[in-house]
């Protein structure tokens, strides 16, 4: 079997099934209701069926729908001098990061930064050769699937992949912590709290905390939507719906296309935002 083909579905329907159910499962459908039933029979917590909701999501969501743009990236060229590798690992509080040639547009690996302060516990001297540390970089495509790149994390022992555009170019990253986010929610540390509610992905897609302040998301458009009972980018798109939508589910409001990339039994988490043509033209 393939190590991008994912398990077969049927045969994880079928074991969950015989496990927790009465009647065999065949579709996704299915045992997305039976876990909400189970829930609400208290076979399963509402934990435990947002775990198995976000793991089925995998196999849904592409690398794009999660990954850090490259203007968000934090790099390291080839040629930078120790003090500088040093003052951008403490300024981004990071652990790893990617070291980039920009003239020729390639990466040449991953540095961890636990590699440089080792060698300065060392007390060595010198310039920090990086080249002696270098971990090799997993190259991935957009279209790639979560499921699949958290299978390629595990065989090759990384957390971090390089993100490649249909031209070859570099488009951004992606960490293991993205991926399973996916499943668990998100894993915030006090360095997440700084990160921007919008992130541009520089091709007319924006990434959106779906607890954006309506206020902030008007500011960030320079916009003025027309809001009923809704604080947050959230509320305005689930009083779009009447409804919690679905992951992959896609509304036009106000002249924004909101799709969602992230939701589970209770709330949207993850949003990503584009102008209408029409709007992008004016």
């Amino acid at each position: 079997m393939s190590e991008d083909q994912p398990p077969s579905t049927q045969s994880f329907l079928t074991k969950l099934s015989k496990q927790f159910f009465r009647t065999p499962l065949n579709s996704n459908n299915e045992l997305l209701q039976s876990l909400k039933e189970a829930e609400e029979n208290h076979v399963i917590d509402s934990h435990t069926r947002s775990i198995i909701e976000g793991t089925m999501q995998l196999e849904n969501m592409e690398v794009r729908d999660v990954m850090v743009p490259k203007s968000k990236m934090v790099t390291i060229e080839h040629n930078a001098s120790t003090k500088e590798l040093l003052d951008i690992m403490i300024k981004s509080a990071h652990s790893r990061f990617p070291i980039i040639d920009s003239e020729h547009h390639k990466i040449q690996g991953i540095v961890l930064a636990k590699d440089l302060l080792s060698y300065l516990a060392g007390d060595k001297r010198g310039e920090f050769n990086y080249k002696e540390y270098l971990r090799t970089a997993i190259l991935v495509p957009e279209s790639k699937t979560l499921g699949s790149l958290l299978r390629d994390f595990q065989q090759k022992k990384s957390h971090m992949a390089i993100v490649m555009d249909e031209y070859g170019e570099i488009a951004g990253l992606v960490t293991l912590e993205d991926v399973l986010e996916q499943i668990v929610g998100e894993i915030e540390d006090e360095h997440d709290l700084e990160e921007d509610n919008i992130i541009d992905f520089g091709d007319g897609r924006y990434l959106l905390k779906a607890n954006t302040p309506i206020e902030e998301f008007e500011e960030f458009f320079k916009v003025k939507l027309t809001v009923d009972k809704a604080d947050t980018v959230s509320g305005l798109v689930i009083s779009g719906f009447t409804r919690l939508p679905d992951q992959m589910d896609e509304i036009t409001l106000q002249g924004f296309n909101f799709k969602i990339l992230k939701t589970d039994s209770r709330r949207i988490h993850l949003l990503e935002v584009s102008r209408q043509a029409s709007l992008e033209k004016e």
